[in-house]
């Protein structure tokens, strides 16, 4: 993929229903890796045609490598396998979060990791190689495109949920599916 080839990113968005359900994650938030994994329960629970999911990433300073990890998965996402792609650095990514995040946002064993060593642990652990999509400039476009979005919503921690467009405070990352459900489609 060269550095003017067409970017196209395949929207982090799963199901088809008029309900839409949307977070704002961190990749590394432990609390946005504990929304993340029930995200295919609750698709299945709901129904894809009841509801629609769609992923926003929140890159977050304070996550050291945030920034880093959030264009890998867009990158991911530009790849044949698009959304799938994506799903699956973004998994890899909450199966090993000690490997991309810091000791109390602040030291520990990666503090010499450096970005490419980082990039070479996403594709080793999700088994997909973005590394020439995470090249292309045009990739910035969408990450702003993700940033501005979160500012516009006034989403400041992750996870953050919306549905129907309206922030949901009281909604978050330790609840039952069963009650995400039930909100979803009330």
């Amino acid at each position: 993929m060269s550095q003017n080839t067409p970017l196209r990113a395949d929207p982090l968005v799963w199901g088809h229903g008029s309900q839409v359900f949307e977070v704002f994650l961190e990749p590394t938030c432990p609390f946005s890796v504990r929304a993340f994994n029930k995200f295919s329960d609750l698709l299945q629970l709901v129904g894809e045609e009841k509801m629609t999911l769609k992923i926003r990433l929140q890159s977050q300073p304070w996550h050291m490598y945030s920034g880093v990890i959030v264009r890998y998965i867009l990158a991911a996402s530009t790849l044949p396998a698009g959304k799938e792609a994506a799903k699956q650095v973004m998994q890899a990514v909450a199966d090993h979060r000690e490997a991309f995040e810091f000791t109390d946002h602040s030291h520990g064993p990666n503090m010499d990791v450096t970005p490419n060593q980082l990039i070479d642990r996403l594709a080793q652990y999700s088994g997909v190689d973005a590394r020439e999509a995470f090249k292309v400039a045009a990739l910035q476009n969408e990450i702003k495109w993700h940033s501005k979005y979160s500012r516009q919503n006034g989403i400041h921690v992750s996870p953050t949920f919306m549905i129907n467009g309206l922030v949901q405070p009281d909604i978050g990352s330790g609840d039952d599916i069963a009650d995400w459900a039930k909100r979803i489609l009330a």
